[in-house]
């Protein structure tokens, strides 16, 4: 205490306890997401109430999956796109992404006798639709959303696969192919950006010609097919594996629907993965991106039918190129272990998403936990 020229005494002020400024900043962050936390909240509660009716159940869990999955996975389809073409009118883009998704599913259900998932539920473990649902299995996708607004991008795949799969095996498999194409899109990506970051960095230098926006829309078209194409699966999964007309209309018309709210709010929460990374803002950057995810994605498509998670590919595909950049500039001590930072983040942010994955799929599975228990101690 001081004493002012009145004489009268002065409290310093002292500084909250570190435990007491956490606990404000956690009041901050519910009273900001208020709302949307008593959306979770009921959603979790509908979901307890609705899952022992399996023919209301499945578009329960079809339309939480459908808008978890599509929001999580933006950053990395249609992220970059969003991020280069903030001076476009949302509702073109929306037209754009939205015609292409409808002309994928329709070409799948149509060739594939109602299989709208490019036969990735063929996979064994996967191929038989459910005609019972537990309670884990319609709050996997309200947990996915959950962790998509806190901007945790969660692998779609093993979250909502894994919950369905009938054997650890098909787990292994889906996990196998997800950590190939993370080390190969990492490895591309490194090798890209080490050898041709200054010609790259010419090519961004001035105002971007109007043939990089023309090829960057063409290109990203491109991408958001092929991805489609791997991930439709995570959202079908719900659905008997053939769909009627009815079905698969109101399937097309939701998710389309759906695209048009997440670009309406400009990829949401979720888009902030994308936007603090180097130079994405860039039509001619996002462009070089995209181009290089598509072509992993492609080749891991025609491998085989094994879904695998695009998440950790395109999270590979942004630590190489950020890694790539920083060792080609030379830059200071401080960058680079801010990249190593990022990456490691996002890694750690995916291998959250796994566990949570795996917890949940056995915690539903008594033939997965039978395989664990005879693997341990038989």
């Amino acid at each position: 205490m001081a004493k002012t020229k009145k004489g009268k005494k002065h409290v310093v002020p002292t500084q909250p306890h570190k435990f007491t400024r956490r606990l404000g900043l956690l009041d901050v962050v519910v009273q900001k997401e208020k709302k949307f936390l008593y959306f979770i909240a009921f959603s979790l509660i509908a979901a307890g109430a609705l899952y022992p009716y399996p023919s209301i159940a499945m578009w329960v869990g079809f339309a939480f999956a459908g808008y978890s999955a599509i929001a999580n996975d933006s950053i990395q389809t249609i992220g970059t796109f969003i991020g280069s073409n903030e001076d476009k009118k949302w509702y073109w883009q929306w037209l754009f992404m939205g015609l292409i998704f409808v002309a994928t599913v329709s070409y799948s259900w149509f060739v594939f006798d109602g299989d709208v998932s490019y036969q990735r539920l063929a996979t064994p473990g996967l191929e038989v639709a459910p005609t019972s649902f537990v309670y884990l299995q319609l709050a996997s996708p309200i947990i996915l959303l959950l962790l998509t607004r806190f901007r945790i991008p969660v692998s779609t795949t093993f979250m909502l696969l894994s919950v369905f799969t009938a054997t650890s095996g098909t787990i292994l498999s889906m996990l196998n192919k997800s950590i190939a194409g993370y080390i190969v899109a990492f490895i591309s990506a490194l090798i890209i950006y080490l050898t041709l970051t200054k010609v790259i960095k010419r090519f961004i230098k001035g105002k971007a010609h109007y043939a990089w926006t023309v090829a960057q829309w063409v290109i990203s078209g491109f991408l958001w097919y092929i991805w489609l194409a791997q991930d439709l699966a995570n959202i079908a999964v719900y659905l008997p594996r053939q769909l009627n007309v009815y079905e698969f209309l109101a399937f097309t018309l939701f998710i389309f629907l759906g695209l048009g709210f997440l670009f309406y709010k400009k990829g949401d929460k979720i888009q902030n993965i994308i936007n603090e990374k180097s130079e994405v803002r860039d039509v001619r950057s996002a462009t070089i991106i995209d181009l290089v995810y598509a072509l992993i994605l492609y080749v891991f498509k025609e491998v085989n039918n094994v879904p695998m998670s695009t998440t950790w590919v395109f999270i590979g595909l942004l630590a190489g190129r950020e890694l790539g950049m920083r060792l080609r500039a030379q830059d200071s001590s401080t960058k680079f272990m801010k990249t190593l930072n990022l990456i490691g983040k996002d890694i750690l942010s995916v291998t959250i998403g796994l566990i949570v994955s795996v917890i949940l799929a056995v915690s539903i599975n008594p033939k997965i936990q039978e395989e664990i228990y005879n693997f341990f101690f038989n």
